[in-house]
Formats: structure tokens, sequence, C-alpha cells
């Protein structure tokens, strides 16, 4: 299944100094980071800043030759995390025939950003990597004491981390949240 996202904003994670862009699934209130290039950064951000630069940069460049050619970019999907790596697939649409490339998600997203065109990812990618609201609260495993306590010490450097725009480390804090929980899980099972 594919969740329809919106790029909410390009952000500095300043724990690491890396770029992440922040996808966010409207319906069901999730984030989804991506850790990013400096210069795809720059061109989601002028992208979603309305700036035109004055000469293209690659994706205008992609994307003048794609409408020169009469070819539409469908939608773009982030379709699998594999060893901490996102792939991506971009739809080209030719005369009613759709035909997916494989891209890194940030040059998709950069793509779709400037086409129009909608950007989803697989459910189950955001089932794994996505951070929720939920992953913020703290207090579901009142009931258990020493793994207890420390997912409500998680849950608390995962608000934190979120805050702080910290994206990185969130997404590995709700790892270990989710281990936690899976072996918490397995013990009553």
């Amino acid at each position: 299944m594919l969740v329809r996202v919106r790029v909410e904003r390009v952000t500095l994670d300043t724990a690491t100094s890396r770029f992440v862009v922040i996808l966010k699934d409207e319906e069901r209130n999730r984030w989804l980071p991506i850790v990013v290039g400096s210069t795809e950064a720059q061109a989601i951000a002028l992208q979603l800043e309305n700036i035109s630069p004055p000469r293209p940069l690659t994706h205008d460049l992609i994307k003048n030759v794609l409408e020169s050619i009469d070819v539409d970019i469908s939608r773009v999907i982030v379709n699998d995390l594999r060893e901490n790596t996102y792939f991506a697939l971009i739809g080209l649409q030719d005369n009613g025939e759709t035909t997916d490339i494989d891209a890194r998600p940030s040059d998709a997203i950069a793509l779709a950003l400037r086409m129009d065109a909608p950007i989803f990812v697989e459910e189950s990618v955001m089932r794994r990597a996505g951070i929720t609201e939920k992953d913020t609260s703290s207090g579901e495993n009142e009931g258990v004491t020493t793994p207890g306590d420390r997912l409500e010490e998680l849950n608390v450097s995962l608000r934190k981390a979120v805050e702080d725009e910290r994206y990185e480390d969130a997404a590995q804090i709700r790892d270990e949240i989710q281990r936690i929980k899976a072996s918490l899980r397995e013990n009553i099972d």
C-alpha cells in the first residue's frame, strides 16, 4: 500500500551536521526523515521556497529535458529501505505508458517538486522508519520494571531528539524502542 506524503521541510541535523528531508503523512500524522546530501537539500529547499536560480540546476535540467520530449513524472515512490539506505522509483509517463526507474530519494523528491508529481512512501517503509506522535509518548508499559524504565527513558530521549530536529538520532532511538517492545511481546507469548 502506498502512503501519500508531502515534503514538510529540509533541515540540518545539528548533531550529525547532515541534511534531512522530512516527509509527512497527513492522514496518520507520521514523519519519515531521510538524510540527503547538501546539493540535493539545496535543490529541494530552493523549490520549496519557490526560488529560481539564475541558471538551471541539475534537477531543473532534467525537468526541462523531460518536458521537451513530452514525458511526465506520474509519481515518485520511496519504495524500500535496506541497510539504512532508502530507495525510490520515479514513474515516467510517455504516450500513456509508465516506466519506473530507480533513483535516490533525494533526486526523485527534487524532480517531483519541480514537476508537481505526487510523492508516496510504501507503507512497509513508513512502518519501519517513520516517526509518529505515539512514538514520542511515554507510559505504555507501566507494568514492566527494568525494560519499562528503559522505554520511558527512550521515549523522553525520542521526544527531545524530534524537538531538537535530530532526526537521525530519533530514528535510532525509535528502532531501539521497537526492539525492546518486540522483545517484551516475545516474552509474553
